[in-house]
């Protein structure tokens, strides 16, 4: 499954990569990319394991406002 965020707080290119680690670190996700410019972050994940409410609360819980975007 993929998954759409969408956060309007990246302020620097240290943001990508603090959001990509602790999102690829749970149970369930294949793949997360961040784009800087436009704040979408892209997740491909196993539902199962890994809720959309789960990776917008990772996203949070590391200090970035989030929104569910897509599915």
């Amino acid at each position: 499954m993929k998954t759409i965020l969408r956060s309007d707080e990246l302020s620097c290119p240290s943001c990508i990569s603090k959001i990509e680690k602790a999102l690829k670190a749970l149970p369930g996700v294949r793949e997360a990319t961040v784009h800087f410019n436009s704040g979408r972050i892209d997740i491909e994940h196993e539902p199962a394991q890994a809720s959309a409410e789960l990776l917008q609360e990772t996203v949070r819980k590391i200090g970035y406002g989030s929104r569910i975007s897509a599915f």
